[in-house]
Parts: structure tokens; C-alpha cells; sequence
């Protein structure tokens, strides 16, 4: 598969946290998130593993009980079913990778 950049295909998943996942396959998905300052990602879990990287913006990420304060060029690994959740400080963009799959999150 593969992405060619455009605009269009975003949709909200949380008030003020637009996501669209830009390339998948069997076995992982590549998911891009608009999120804009003071948006909140609220504590959850997933069974997904989840690889992020944050290109724009700033972010505090919460994982079990360790929070970090990301910034443009941060990088993360969420395990499989562990608690997390995000406050975003500044207009953010983040790119993560799924596995297995998001397929709440295809097109």
C-alpha cells in the first residue's frame, strides 16, 4: 500500500483530536493525530501495541503512573493493554504505529 499526502480523510475522534491512518497491512497500521491545545486523550488501554513519534507541538504523555513531557523529535512505546492517556499543551502532531492493527481507525 502506499500514501500519497493530501488533505483530505481526517476525521474527529475526541473533541479537538482529528486522526487518519495514512498506510496498513496485515499487521500494523500507520496513524496520523491533529490535536489541538488543550485536547485531552483520557486514561485507557488497548490490546494494539503503539509506537509514537511526536513531529509538532507538545504533549504530556501519561503511562501507568509516569508522566513525560514530549516535544518535536520524542519517541514512545505503549505495551500492549497498559493504561495511558495525553494532554496536549501546544497544537500537536503525532504519528503512531498499531499493531496488531487499528481497525477502529481504517478508512
Amino acid at each position: 500500500m502506499f500514501y500519497k499526502k493530501n488533505s483530505n480523510g481526517y476525521r474527529e475522534a475526541l473533541p479537538g483530536i482529528k486522526l487518519k491512518t495514512l498506510a496498513y497491512g496485515q499487521k500494523t497500521s500507520f496513524t496520523e493525530f491533529k490535536m489541538e491545545k488543550g485536547s485531552i486523550v483520557p486514561m485507557h488501554s488497548h490490546i494494539n501495541e503503539q509506537t509514537g513519534y511526536l513531529i509538532k507541538g507538545r504533549i504530556n504523555l501519561t503511562v501507568r503512573n509516569a508522566t513525560f513531557e514530549a516535544e518535536p523529535g520524542d519517541s514512545w512505546c505503549i505495551e500492549s493493554n497498559v493504561e495511558h492517556c495525553a494532554e496536549v499543551i501546544e497544537d500537536s502532531v503525532v504519528v503512531e504505529i498499531f499493531s496488531p492493527v487499528r481497525e477502529d481507525y481504517l478508512p
